[in-house]
């Protein structure tokens, strides 16, 4: 789960909250199957019928649950408070960072399972290797488990680590059982240590001022943000890569299993109360090397993400979503996806949010209330549809990774 990477109200360099209610942690063509009025309606069964590769939308006060494919609204779902979503890496569940923890929603089923870790502050949630890991940063405990546990309703079992020290943070467990966490305390965050599958440290590096989000590349290479670069864990041994300059902050990434490549945002003032950059950053794990991108319009911390054949995609604040060759940098298509829009200062409000599953890109317009689904290889809006009310997050359900 990521975050802008220079507001005040959340900063890289002091991601300590600031506001009490915060979790720390992503009008179209062919509208053939809106109801009448463009207006999506609320299933009123109270046992709903399973919905095939649901899309889920928070809004403020609750969750959307929607067909993927026909984008029909098939529940409304009333949570209050600040709530975040992300796949939990089946093809049901969807888990749902609340004020009181990390919940699980059978978002195929429409309601909440009996699986829930509890704690303040429910951070990131990253899927790697046929495992889901937890960071819950008010507690710095870790969870990992098996998503195939989620099936039967029930709290899975889960490897537990407590970092030394509660902090923003994020975990990944690799396909050897080694566990990749972040180091760093309420005030300061330094770089990452690797656990064995004994919870042993086994490497450490405290090269990585104010680290922050992760993205796993091709061959397990993981990456993770700094404000002078990136801290890369390969074959048993830390890499940094150096980014030009004092401070240049790539605090949010995008990794895929079929490029070598990282995709990264990428900012360089210190100072601003939220700067928005119009340059991307491209690491090269084979090289342990940073390419930079002007793609000549600003995005956010929800406008990155990736491809089925490993594409960089950005969604800039031109309503454009560029689809870029993460080798040569070179942009080689512009979707018109939605409207121009600005990021808000406050990083919990909403803002066009890129979801991609599969060959699907979803994009939200939470002005318009409106979300729409994207061939990717045709470049062709799918479906779009009207909401109640305007979605913040969005996200789904995605078996494997």
């Amino acid at each position: 789960m990521n975050k802008p990477t220079r507001a005040r109200v959340f900063t890289g360099t002091a991601l300590a909250v600031a506001v009490s209610m915060a979790l720390t942690a992503c009008g179209g063509n062919g509208n053939d199957d809106a109801p009448s009025g463009g207006e999506a309606k609320e299933q009123k069964s109270s046992e709903a019928a399973a919905v095939e590769n649901p899309i889920v939308a928070s809004y403020d006060g609750g969750l959307y649950v929607l067909d993927g494919e026909t984008l029909k609204l098939a529940k409304t779902i009333e949570l209050p408070g600040f709530n975040r979503v992300n796949p939990a890496g089946d093809k049901d569940h969807v888990v749902v960072s609340t004020d009181s923890g990390f919940r699980v929603l059978d978002a195929t089923r429409q309601k909440f399972t009996d699986a829930e870790f509890k704690g303040t502050k429910p951070g990131h949630v990253v899927r790697h290797g046929g495992k889901t890991v937890l960071f819950t940063d008010g507690t710095g405990e870790v969870n990992v488990f098996d998503p195939a546990d989620l099936s039967d309703g029930k709290k899975p079992d889960s490897r537990t680590y407590t970092s030394a020290k509660p902090h923003h943070g994020v975990a990944i467990e690799l396909a050897d059982g080694e566990l990749v966490t972040t180091l760093g305390t309420e005030e300061k965050r330094t770089g990452a240590l690797v656990l064995d599958k004994d919870n042993k440290e086994i490497a450490r590096a405290e090269n990585c001022p104010g680290v922050h989000g992760e993205a796993a590349a091709q061959g397990e290479v993981v990456g993770f943000g700094c404000e002078d670069g990136v801290l890369l864990y390969k074959d048993g041994k830390f890499t940094k890569v150096d980014a030009p300059g004092d401070y240049a902050r790539t605090g949010n990434q995008a990794g895929s299993d079929v490029s070598p490549i990282l995709l990264g945002d990428y900012k360089t003032d210190p100072d601003a109360e939220l700067e928005r950059p119009t340059r991307i950053s491209l690491i090269d794990t084979r090289t342990a090397k940073m390419k930079l991108v002007d793609l000549g319009t600003s995005y956010s911390f929800r406008s990155l993400a990736r491809g089925p054949h490993g594409e960089a995609l950005v969604l800039g604040t031109n309503g454009i979503l560029h689809v870029i060759d993460p080798e040569t940098g070179k942009v080689e298509k512009k979707i018109e996806a939605v409207g121009d829009w600005t990021e808000p200062l406050d990083w919990q409000q909403p803002r066009p949010t890129l979801f991609v599953r599969d060959h699907t890109a979803y994009v939200s317009d939470p002005g318009k209330r409106q979300l729409h689904s994207i061939d990717l290889e045709s470049g062709e809006k799918q479906k779009s549809v009207t909401l109640p009310k305007g979605t913040n997050e969005l996200s789904g359900t995605v078996a494997g990774h």
